[in-house]
């Protein structure tokens, strides 16, 4: 019984997943999808933008916002199902010339900003407070190539 409560906390830490291994649940339409390391730094980015209150989170408030006009990086998660569910997304995003990126989860994706439940879609809008890393995933995420 000692031995049992003892093992309990282990499972709660679970082992990060890799960057690898969660590329085996994408959807088929994430593309452009951001490398390890810009992916790494759009999290860090997620969360400083968290704490300024300066994010838009969930597919209703990200496409109610494109459509007034507000600017930012749009992150989409790329193991979301049904693909149904924001598959719009990115084409309001090239008719707004927005910059927009894949990642490989949705659940990281959610808790980078700040919520304990998965997220699809992010956006990113631009704050004083953390401008140099804003500027640097905006400049990475335009650089990615467009799919056709």
């Amino acid at each position: 019984m000692a031995r049992e409560k003892q093992l309990e906390p282990e499972p709660e830490v679970a082992p990060e997943r890799s960057y690898q291994g969660l590329l085996g649940n994408l959807n088929p339409i994430a593309r452009p999808l951001a490398s390890r390391k810009l992916t790494r730094k759009l999290y860090k980015c997620i969360k400083k933008a968290a704490k300024q209150k300066q994010i838009r989170r969930g597919v209703k408030e990200v496409q109610k916002f494109i459509n007034k006009g507000e600017k930012g990086i749009i992150v989409l998660a790329g193991d979301t199902l049904p693909i149904e569910v924001y598959c719009h997304i990115p084409i309001m995003c090239e008719d707004r010339s927005l910059p927009y990126a894949y990642i490989p989860s949705k659940s990281d994706l959610g808790a980078a900003g700040g919520s304990k439940r998965p997220t699809c879609v992010i956006m990113i809008k631009p704050h004083e407070e953390y401008q140099e890393a804003y500027e640097e995933c905006l400049e990475e995420v335009g650089s990615l190539p467009v799919p056709l």
